[in-house]
């Protein structure tokens, strides 16, 4: 049995960033060969794309993990790392990508748009690229950073021209069946509709599509039966259809109060996308009324009892039968006419171009503030500076040096002083924790002794040579430890 999904979970983890590589070029007679690391390859993105032959979200329900492909580390030669490969995924035109939290991040309509649901990391830098004039061997080089991991919340809007509401029962599915050539199921009894239905009509040259949405009650708009599910797939419609049963024989409804009941659930739903639509409040679209079962007599006198009413609102009023087909051609007609005036004043979609913004003047890219749960400590937040944390090497002392210069040059140093650090405050940045040394000159050039050491870290080069000296006259057991003198 098939089954309608509009709305999943989906889980996606775009690809890691592959490693730098650290190496020196080694040649017989070259014995100063230089780095030679490659860079590590970007990981691969987690892209949303709109697929017109794509109807359903069925297949992130049964499969709602999706993960991009990791990039290669660089290697030896200046030989730069393979990037991961691009995760494609194909969603229905009307898919509204949203946060776990409601907020709306992409509303995927034109057919080829696309959205990277899930950033690939980048690639960390061989040594190779990190020569400069203080580090003419590098003796370290980047980790790849990890990619980007969310959980993402997908609704499927129908993409429809004409929407079909009433009550249940009202004949609905039966009038879509006499109208397009989908197939829904039709029964006599109340909310037979338990998904929307798509039809293609074909009026003249117009050709337009018409959903059926499932019967709406009372109370709709506030959760109540099936309507607050499916209200959505009316957002997108260009013309709400009101279909009525005028053979119903339910006390205490008629076909004024029944369309009254519906218009004030659609004029409490408001739509999360009228701004990006443009169509506004459901209450604000163009109305049409189908007086539908007018093959029955008593129904047939009723339609034209309250046909007046409607036309007093400036609504057309049609009335039909969808068993005997009775008023379907003005009908067709007429609803071709509106979906017409529709699409000259709305031109389709065009998938959207990114949109790059400038960073504002004066946005130094990171700010810090005073750790609340730590006592004298300080929080740096920033996508430079924690970024570059997860891509050092903290086993490495020139890698940790150079993460210093780093932070120097972006002003985090001057921001701790600022603020009243003192000398072994505990600075958290991203998910490393350690104890601000100011005395570490960062940002000045240094001289390196040997690869993966940086003298302003390394215990052994901040002592005097006399210091060494009387060292290693201890080791040998010439001297006392306690016989030093300065």
């Amino acid at each position: 049995m098939s089954k309608f999904i509009d709305r999943v979970v989906l889980h996606v983890r775009a690809g890691k960033g592959g490693h730098g590589c650290a190496s020196v070029h080694r040649e017989k007679y070259k014995p100063l060969g230089g780095p030679d690391g490659g860079n590590g390859g970007n990981g691969g993105d987690v892209v949303l794309e709109v697929d017109p032959n794509v109807h359903t979200l069925l297949d992130f329900h049964f499969h709602p993990h999706a993960k991009g492909g990791n990039g290669k580390p660089g290697e030896g030669g200046n030989r730069n790392g393979k990037q991961g490969e691009e995760l494609l995924l194909k969603v229905p035109s009307g898919t509204v990508v949203m946060t776990a939290d409601g907020e709306i991040l992409a509303d995927l309509v034109a057919d080829g748009e696309r959205f990277i649901a899930a950033k690939g990391g980048r690639g960390g830098l061989g040594n190779a690229a990190l020569v400069s004039k203080a580090r003419k061997a590098p003796g370290f080089a980047l980790l790849g950073e990890a990619g980007q991991e969310r959980d993402l919340v997908l609704e499927l809007k129908s993409v429809a021209d004409v929407g079909l509401v009433g009550f249940p029962s009202a004949g609905k599915s039966s009038l879509v069946s006499v109208l397009s050539a989908a197939k829904p199921k039709i029964a006599d009894y109340p909310f037979t509709t338990l998904v929307p239905n798509l039809g293609v009509v074909q009026s003249g040259d117009t050709t337009f599509t018409v959903a059926d949405v499932p019967g709406l009650i009372p109370g709709a708009s506030a959760g109540r039966g099936l309507g607050l599910d499916f209200l959505r797939h009316l957002e997108r419609c260009a013309v709400l259809a009101h279909v009525v049963d005028c053979a119903t024989m339910e006390p205490g409804r008629d076909p004024v109060s029944d369309v009254d009941a519906l218009e004030a659930e659609l004029a409490s739903y408001k739509p999360a996308l009228q701004a990006d639509t443009g169509l506004g409040d459901l209450a604000d679209r163009p109305r049409v009324v189908i007086l539908n079962k007018a093959d029955i007599p008593d129904a047939d006198e009723l339609a034209d009892f309250v046909l007046p009413e409607f036309a007093k609102r400036g609504w057309p009023v049609f009335k039909i039968s969808a068993v005997s087909r009775e008023g379907l051609r003005p009908l067709t007609f007429a609803l071709a006419d509106m979906v017409s005036e529709y699409r000259e004043a709305h031109p389709k979609a065009e998938p959207k171009r990114p949109v790059i913004r400038p960073v504002a003047k004066g946005d130094s890219g990171f700010r810090v503030t005073h750790d609340p749960e730590t006592e004298g400590g300080f929080i740096v937040y920033g996508e430079r500076p924690e970024r570059w944390v997860a891509q050092t090497q903290f086993d490495n002392d020139e890698a940790v040096g150079y993460l210093a210069d780093r932070l120097a040059r972006l002003g985090v140093e001057e921001e701790l002083v600022r603020l009243g650090a003192q000398p072994g405050a505990p600075v958290t940045i991203g998910d490393v924790c350690f104890d601000w040394e100011p005395q570490i000159s960062a940002g000045v050039e240094v001289m390196m002794t040997r690869r993966g050491v940086d003298p302003r870290l390394d215990q052994t080069e901040r002592i005097s040579a006399a210091e060494r000296k009387h060292a290693s006259r201890v080791r040998r057991g010439l001297v006392d430890e306690d016989d030093y003198e300065e």
